[in-house]
């Protein structure tokens, strides 16, 4: 019965500490606009950044329990990589941010006047959408979805080894297995959710005449997400 318990306790948890937490879907929702991913991109990426997510506190927990460490140590572990995440997707956003300004600004429209004889005409493009990146694709690794599994591994899942593993552990391993699991397959799916969900009201907003800064906008909700983390405790 008290496995009962612990699996629904497991399951709502897992539901509320991600929908609570706007870091654990935002950034794919933003990202995915600014970089136009495709859905079975987008559902990977966010995929295997929840599995790192959670694989990380699972084998801080595991080691945890083998070696008989306090749990409050391992609190103390998890906060200290909570500081570190937060700080990690501040300086991600800002760097991105800024660097879609500048994307930006850089690929300002203009205008060219031709003359063809008696015939003169002008037209308006941008030199760096046409001409730089034409090139710069062909070169360039996409690094942001490693940028972004390496941030999702540092981010402890904060609930999961006090609340569930530690507790789970004193009946037996079955049971810890079962609600690590639990809370893992339903943080996961839930962060799915909530990106596919908020990815398909995105892009029924019509925002044209800003697409220009859609990788700027992304750097700012990111840049708030990590904000939100480290000062109002998200």
């Amino acid at each position: 019965m008290d496995f009962y318990i612990l699996s629904l306790t497991a399951a709502t948890i897992g539901f509320f500490h991600t929908i609570l937490g706007p870091d654990h879907y935002l950034p794919f929702v933003v990202m995915a606009r600014a970089r136009k991913w495709s859905n079975l991109k987008t559902f990977w990426i966010t995929f295997v950044c929840g599995l790192g997510h959670i694989g990380s506190s699972v084998i801080i927990g595991l080691a945890g329990i083998a070696l008989g460490i306090a749990v409050s140590y391992i609190e103390e572990v998890e906060s200290v990589r909570g500081d570190i995440t937060a700080w990690l997707i501040i300086a991600f956003g800002l760097v991105y941010m800024i660097w879609g300004i500048k994307k930006a600004v850089r690929n300002k429209p203009h205008t060219h006047l031709h003359s063809h004889g008696d015939t003169v005409h002008t037209h308006t493009h941008t030199h760096n959408e046409e001409h730089i990146h034409i090139h710069e694709k062909e070169k360039k690794v996409n690094i942001t979805p490693w940028v972004l599994f390496t941030i999702f591994v540092f981010g402890p899942c904060e609930p999961l080894v006090p609340i569930l593993m530690y507790p789970a552990a004193k009946e037996s391993v079955y049971g810890t297995i079962l609600v690590t699991a639990i809370f893992g397959a339903t943080t996961i799916a839930t962060m799915l959710a909530s990106v596919f969900i908020l990815k398909l009201g995105v892009n029924l907003v019509s925002i044209s005449k800003l697409e220009k800064y859609t990788h700027a906008i992304a750097g700012f909700v990111i840049l708030l997400c990590g904000l939100s983390i480290q000062f109002l405790g998200l």
